[in-house]
């Protein structure tokens, strides 16, 4: 697996959503990089982590093979990212100093018991356009990643500038991804998680809605939740007010 290392500080890892890669963090990086060491990951099938076989996105999977390669840090996960830093922080106390879910939530399609979230079905029409057509689906999907955003226009362009930058992701983790994002589950655990998190959230988030992630906050035993003006992708529509919540947050560990 593919694991860039930049800057100079606290380790901190990133982890990006579904069907992009670790590039797309590039704003944010350059805030954090003066602040941070920063081990920016491409999933299994995305950007530089070329080889795929299936299996290889389980999230418990892919925390262990992140955990192997990367010292005891700070864990920020975007969309999909977030699911497995989630995974990682609950299987691996030890090694996760912190979470950051950013856009992210413990479960992300609803269900009789959980109204704040999307509608499974919204995954499984991704799947199906994604067999009839690859590159109009992941347009579609950053789309609605910038939905409601009040730069949507700036926003699309930044992520459609980014997205196939490091070579097209397997078809195979895509639709493994999806996958992962219909049938993640992890709110029955939220109470067990022993380190520091915080919840970064969009108020016009159209996949992961703010209740969610206030919900999340406020199950862990040291959770912290930040609502920012944004859509789904707030480290592109403002960066510096991403930053500087990440930063006050590992400083808050530090002078606990």
């Amino acid at each position: 697996m593919s694991i860039r290392i930049s800057g100079a500080g606290p380790d901190l890892v990133l982890i990006h959503g579904w069907a992009m890669h670790g590039g797309i963090f590039a704003p944010l990086a350059d805030l954090l990089s003066a602040h941070f060491r920063l081990h920016v990951v491409d999933l299994p099938g995305h950007g530089h982590s070329r080889e795929f076989i299936s299996g290889e996105l389980d999230p418990a999977r892919v925390a262990t093979a992140i955990v192997a390669q990367t010292p005891p840090a700070i864990w920020l996960g975007w969309s999909l990212g977030g699911l497995i830093a989630l995974r990682a922080a609950l299987d691996f106390p030890e090694r996760v100093q912190g979470l950051v879910a950013m856009a992210s939530s413990p479960r992300f399609v609803r269900g009789d018991d959980w109204s704040n979230a999307v509608s499974v079905e919204i995954f499984r029409d991704f799947g199906v356009a994604l067999a009839a057509g690859f590159r109009p689906t992941i347009d579609r999907f950053v789309a609605l990643e910038t939905l409601g955003s009040a730069h949507a226009q700036e926003e699309l362009r930044e992520l459609k500038a980014h997205v196939f930058e490091r070579g097209e992701p397997s078809l195979a983790a895509l639709q493994e991804g999806l996958e992962l994002l219909e049938t993640f589950d992890a709110r029955a655990e939220l109470d067990g998680l022993g380190m520091p998190s915080l919840w970064l959230a969009g108020r016009r988030d159209r996949i992961v809605t703010p209740s969610a992630m206030r919900w999340a906050a406020e199950q862990c035993p040291s959770g912290q939740f930040i609502e920012l003006p944004s859509a789904h992708a707030p480290f592109l529509s403002d960066p510096q007010r991403v930053a500087d919540a990440i930063i006050a947050f590992a400083d808050s560990r530090v002078h606990a």
